[in-house]
């Protein structure tokens, strides 16, 4: 799926099942709560915290998707064309980069 494509699915959802976008602040609050549970996930499974009994069976992928998820409904109400947008810090990360990466010696 192209990221246009999941705009668009996206939005399609929301219009049939959604009823409408909850707005820009709230869709902002449900992001970093998704973010959160995210890192929480991350934190257990790859950091130094264990799971409590009940919440081992969480899915690394079906966590990461809520965070795109909310992220893609925040850049459709807000006229973000992520495909444009994705290309462009591309962009600006290898003007930026190109050689500061290279030269870290923390990554060697």
């Amino acid at each position: 799926m192209t990221i246009e494509a999941l705009q668009q699915s996206v939005d399609g959802w929301i219009k049939t099942h959604g009823v409408k976008y909850f707005s820009e602040l709230t869709n902002t609050a449900i992001l970093m709560e998704e973010v959160g549970e995210l890192a929480r996930l991350m934190a257990r499974k790859y950091g130094d915290q264990s799971f409590k009994a009940d919440e081992s069976d969480r899915d690394l992928g079906d966590e990461m998707a809520d965070v795109l998820w909310v992220l893609v409904c925040l850049a459709n109400q807000t006229g973000v064309n992520l495909t444009d947008a994705i290309q462009a810090n591309i962009e600006k990360k290898t003007r930026r980069d190109a050689e500061r990466h290279k030269n870290n010696p923390k990554l060697k």
